[in-house]
């Protein structure tokens, strides 16, 4: 289906259609002929809504199959026999179910409290039934839940990917990382959507491109990472048969071959399959970082009650002695202002000195244009004398040259700079004895 289909997110979707029309013909039988009324009441009504992963119209082999059966009012006979009929059906066709059945004042209600179930309900997808009800469950859950609380909602979901990161591994070069839960993994890539989806209110990807979050190359960027991710997730599916999300060991070699990969001289297939696997962990890093800085620009124009997100972000700002170029923004460096790096490249390793020298973290808008700057780095800027200077002084440091090191290789900078260090970022040896990044 893979191949046929022509990529990951293609194989995703594929699945979820079919899986569309096969829920589809379970409700039409069901209340067409099983428990059929002739004059329904109004309580016997319902409208079968897809959530979770499946709400978002994707569905890898081995995942759930999230349904959630909405009411009008409460449950009736009809309404439990219905529901009981299509869930029996799909378990004995092997599948894995989560559902739920609640009327709308139900999930209004549990979406206040369950940060959860605010998430199932912002990926609903309508299947089948009784339109008017998913209509009315969306149109009221966006007025009344989604409006006020953005801010709420950002909070969450951020500490939640802090905590799945402790658990899951916090480098994105783990030997056998984690597609779904692991940093730089979909999840990720869900969760800036999600994010993006509540706190703009928007319904599509290409409308954050409107709102100014990315810009078309960046969304683009998120789609192949996004494509990439499920080709490897179906592909591990398929593979085991079941719902396995952490690439191990010993099946990296099959899925580098099923996705094409050939062996170069220097890199076996498998070996140029997991360097691409972290290069794009990376990109989606990249992408979380510009879309963090988006959202603190959206607190810089004061909307109510965004401050709660970030505590720390009082936007108090101030001069960075020995230099116009940057400033100190709450205790982080920043730029002064958007063509810091084209008016002079070289400002590209200053941002680095001047953090190592004064002892300051990096404000994600720094870092947002830093990375959309490295065309700026050409063989002029590698043989500046200053520009060289300044990196020596980065290298030789005494007080955290690690540290800045370690970020300019995760915006890129490293790689540009020493064209023989970024062929081997993200590299991996794969043999018998051991397996590194």
């Amino acid at each position: 289906m893979l191949k046929e289909d022509g990529g990951g997110n293609a194989c995703a979707e594929r699945l979820s259609h079919l899986m569309d029309e096969l829920i589809q013909a379970l409700y039409d039988f069901a209340a067409g002929h099983v428990y059929r009324v002739k004059n329904r009441s109004a309580a016997e009504r319902m409208a079968v809504v897809a959530v979770g992963g499946y709400g978002r119209g994707t569905l890898a082999p081995g995942s759930d199959i999230d349904l959630l059966f909405l009411l009008p009012y409460k449950q009736t006979p009809w309404g439990e026999q219905i529901v009981e009929y299509m869930l029996y059906m799909l378990w004995d066709m092997g599948l894995k179910v989560g559902h739920a059945t609640r009327n709308i004042e139900e999930c209004l209600r549990l979406s206040r409290t369950d940060i959860t179930i605010r998430t199932s309900i912002l990926e609903a997808r309508f299947l089948w039934g009784e339109r008017k009800l998913y209509d009315e469950l969306l149109t009221r859950f966006d007025h009344e839940v989604v409006r006020t609380t953005g801010p709420e909602y950002v909070q969450a979901k951020l500490a939640e990917r802090d905590e799945r990161h402790a658990k899951a591994g916090e480098s994105r070069y783990l030997v056998e990382p984690n597609v779904k839960d692991g940093k730089g993994g979909l999840r990720d890539l869900q969760t800036l959507f999600w994010i993006g989806k509540y706190f703009y209110r928007v319904r599509t990807g290409e409308e954050l491109v409107e709102k100014g979050v990315f810009t078309e190359a960046e969304y683009r960027e998120f789609q192949k990472a996004e494509d990439f991710l499920w080709a490897v997730r179906c592909h591990m599916h398929f593979l085991t048969g079941k719902a396995e999300e952490r690439l191990h060991f010993d099946i990296q070699r099959e899925i580098a071959e099923r996705l094409g990969y050939t062996t170069h001289p220097g890199l076996s297939a498998v070996e140029r399959f997991m360097k691409h696997y972290f290069l794009v962990a990376k990109d989606v890093g990249d992408l979380t970082r510009i879309f963090c800085a988006a959202l603190e620009e959206e607190q810089a124009k004061h909307v109510p009650g965004f401050n709660r997100i970030f505590l720390t972000f009082s936007r108090r700002k101030r001069k960075l002695a020995g230099t116009s170029d940057f400033i100190v923004d709450n205790h982080r460096i920043n730029i002064a202002d958007d063509t810091v790096f084209e008016r002079d490249p070289v400002n590209l390793l200053r941002l680095f000195w001047f953090a190592d020298k004064h002892g300051l973290e990096f404000h994600p808008d720094a870092l947002k244009l830093l990375t959309r700057s490295l065309g700026l780095v050409n063989k002029s800027l590698r043989r500046d004398a200053e520009a060289n200077r300044l990196f020596l002084d980065i290298l030789t440091s005494d007080r955290n040259a690690e540290l800045n090191l370690r970020r300019m290789n995760e915006a890129g900078l490293l790689g540009k700079l020493i064209p023989d260090f970024g062929k081997i970022v993200a590299m991996m040896q794969f043999s018998m004895y051991h397996h590194y990044t």
